[in-house]
């Protein structure tokens, strides 16, 4: 797995790319449509290129996987979910400015 972008997951490989992760993980839930995602994205694929190896980023697509959506309460997006020891440790609902989303990320490591 290339940790230096953002993967795609879906329902069949949710488990093994985010909950059974040694390392933490964002999970960054979107569609498509969505343009505040769209916004968001350069923002995550930095961040996954700057945080390889530490971290993992993993992108959900919530059109294509309702069942991730509803697992994890996403009403709203985006939606960046933190994961720790496959544990929700931490979220931001909505645009967020890197900075933030970093601090968030190195409080897991």
């Amino acid at each position: 797995m290339n940790d230096a972008e953002p993967i795609n997951v879906n329902e069949d490989s949710f488990e093994a790319a985010v909950v059974n992760s040694t390392v933490p993980v964002l999970v960054d839930f979107w569609a498509p449509w969505c343009g505040p995602c769209r916004m968001l994205t350069p923002i995550v694929e930095e961040i996954a290129k700057e945080k390889a190896g530490a971290v993992r980023v993993a992108k959900v697509n919530v059109d294509d996987n309702p069942r991730l959506g509803a697992r994890f309460g996403v009403r709203s997006i985006p939606m960046l979910l933190f994961f720790k020891n496959g544990e929700v440790s931490d979220q931001v609902v909505g645009l967020s400015n890197k900075q933030n989303i970093i601090s968030k990320l190195e409080a897991l490591v």
